[in-house]
């Protein structure tokens, strides 16, 4: 092999090797970026959960309410059909 041929073997290698070291960082970057994305998800994960059972809990404490509520209403609907009949007579 001439020296010129060896030359351009030898820039082709390194040029070859370079890339090659640069798309390894590249996905070492993207993996990292990755790896915060799955963080920030399972944080908003944790939040929502938590929000869920705030929810929950604010929808049984008024499942307290509900006979109550439902009494009253019951009550109203009574009296405007008394009222209602009051009226046809």
């Amino acid at each position: 092999m001439a020296d010129k041929e060896l030359k351009q073997l030898i820039e082709t290698n390194a040029k070859t090797i370079q890339a090659m070291l640069d798309d390894m960082a590249d996905t070492r970057e993207e993996r990292q970026e990755l790896r915060e994305g799955m963080i920030q998800l399972q944080k908003a994960v944790e939040k929502l959960t938590q929000v869920q059972e705030g929810i929950l809990k604010i929808l049984l404490s008024g499942d307290g309410d509900r006979p109550t509520i439902l009494k009253k209403l019951s009550d109203i609907e009574n009296k405007l059909d008394q009222l209602l009949q009051g009226n046809k007579d």
